[in-house]
């Protein structure tokens, strides 16, 4: 599938997206899964066809159907929201390669420390009203400070999955 992105100014549609977590717990005998509910976003896609773009989200807003497990991730042994209420990815580099496949380069920051990464999404929906990306990496969460494990149980890299939906920015 080939798509033509249109060049201007996006925004994302947080009502369309979505970004979840899953990691494996109690010696990788449980998979915890979460979702942040509040999310924004924006995206310019340059007349060479290369994109930037930011995305943000609110750490408070994650669920994983455990108030409690939601509310310890929430406090300085994980997340600390209380400091660092945001995640952000920013996007410096964004480029179509191989038809659906889009190469991007950025830095995540997460409780205030900024790593590099870089990821594969695939457009699954692109025209002149709006575009849709899907992606899933996975990121080492001792590299930002969220190296809490208590007794060994939380081992391992983190999975991020996130479709993301941009409609066309207006005013």
């Amino acid at each position: 599938m080939t798509v033509a992105v249109e060049t201007g100014l996006w925004q994302l549609d947080a009502a369309a997206s979505t970004v979840g977590i899953r990691h494996k717990t109690m010696w990788g005998l449980v998979t915890v899964k979460g979702g942040f509910g509040a999310l924004s976003g924006t995206g310019e896609v340059r007349p060479d066809g290369s994109a930037v773009g930011t995305l943000t989200l609110d750490v408070a807003s994650l669920d994983t159907g455990n108030a409690k497990r939601d509310t310890h991730l929430r406090s300085a042994d994980f997340f600390d929201t209380d400091h660092h209420p945001e995640i952000t990815f920013a996007a410096r580099g964004a480029e179509l390669r191989d038809g659906d496949q889009v190469h991007v380069v950025g830095q995540l920051t997460v409780r205030g420390i900024s790593r590099p990464l870089s990821l594969t999404a695939r457009l699954t929906e692109g025209d002149a009203t709006g575009l849709t990306l899907d992606t899933e990496f996975s990121v080492d969460r001792d590299q930002f400070g969220l190296g809490w494990n208590q007794l060994g149980m939380i081992r391992g890299r983190t999975t991020v999955t996130a479709a993301l939906r941009f409609v066309r920015a207006t005013g």
